[in-house]
């Protein structure tokens, strides 16, 4: 029964946290996200200030919050590819996680602008270059676990798996500044497949 209850609780908290954040960035992209006090999202959820920073610890964590899941997702995705799939391809496979997510149907703010707000927010792109690089770390783990699980293990000082992980990871970067240029037109999977094409597949 408290596994149920403990689901629900999880559950709840999350449709918290996703109201909230979809309050926070009708105004951070209306006002900007200087501009926008927690006071102001707590007033557009009719919440105190102090029961908002129950479900976020700071104002940039409501637009780069949701990142943890995604690079849950994103580390099972890569886990689940053919084990002798070319690490380009399953790189990119894996970033299909991204893909979905951005192009879901059901949220009322395109992820287009909110790439442009956090590009275009120094202590915002700064989080997320750090999570960014985060991520890295651990894809770059999971590639060197998958070789050594196929019998052939990269020696500790082959750059190929970090050089193959920072590669895609500019290529995302780039897929997200040219769907923010396009306003969202067109799909960010195939922004991600320019991108990615323009470096080219690696083995």
């Amino acid at each position: 029964m408290g596994g149920k209850q403990d689901g629900l609780r999880e559950l709840s908290r999350r449709a918290v946290r996703e109201e909230i954040a979809e309050a926070a960035t009708a105004l951070f992209l209306e006002r900007g996200f200087e501009a926008t006090t927690v006071d102001d999202i707590a007033a557009a959820v009719g919440m105190s200030q102090r029961s908002v920073f129950r479900y976020f610890a700071t104002k940039e964590e409501i637009v780069l919050g949701h990142f943890g899941l995604v690079v849950d997702d994103l580390l099972a995705a890569l886990r689940a590819r053919p084990a002798g799939e070319p690490v380009w391809t399953s790189l990119r496979r894996a970033f299909d996680v991204l893909v979905v997510r951005r192009e879901a149907p059901g949220h009322r703010h395109t992820p287009a602008p909110v790439h442009r707000l956090v590009f275009e927010t120094p202590v915002l792109l700064a989080g997320y270059l750090q999570k960014l690089q985060q991520t890295q770390e651990a894809v770059v783990t999971e590639l060197s676990e998958r070789a050594a699980s196929a019998g052939a293990p990269y020696s500790p000082d082959d750059p190929a798996p970090r050089a193959l992980t920072a590669a895609a990871f500019g290529c995302l970067v780039a897929a997200q500044h040219s769907w923010s240029a396009s306003a969202g037109k067109g799909s960010f999977a195939d922004a991600l497949d320019r991108a990615m094409a323009t470096v080219g597949p690696r083995g």
